[in-house]
């Protein structure tokens, strides 16, 4: 799927595309540039007390997601997921702003919105 063609009715899909295909941090760039903020870092492995019960976490304070392992990186619910709070971090004091239900909604979204454009192009390719 080339990015350079994104429109507002692909670009949903298009970023879910790039992140199960492991192109996360290309995602990232496209998502930071259409919502205009900067670009959060990449890392992986939690920070401690997340070991157990997270796949992803967001560190305000150095705008990083932190995945659980690389596998993740290829997982949209969690790389969107963790976006969104980068994108609900707001101000000088980089308080977390975003609830986890809106988080997850957003992450949703994407992936519904992949789902359909995969489901209209295997009627369009007569599968």
């Amino acid at each position: 799927m080339p990015t350079e063609q994104l429109s507002p009715s692909n670009f949903k899909p298009a970023i879910v595309y790039l992140i199960l295909t492991k192109q996360t941090e290309q995602a990232l760039e496209l998502l930071s540039k259409n919502y205009s903020v900067e670009v959060p870092k990449l890392k992986v492995g939690l920070p401690k007390g997340h070991t157990r019960n997270a796949y992803g976490t967001y560190n305000a304070q150095n705008q990083t997601i932190c995945v659980l392992d690389s596998e993740v990186f290829g997982n949209p619910f969690v790389i969107l997921h963790e976006f969104y709070h980068h994108l609900r971090t707001k101000g000088v004091d980089k308080l977390h702003r975003g609830t986890e239900k809106n988080a997850d909604k957003f992450a949703v979204e994407f992936i519904r919105e992949y789902q359909a454009a995969a489901a209209k192009a295997a009627l369009g390719n007569g599968s």
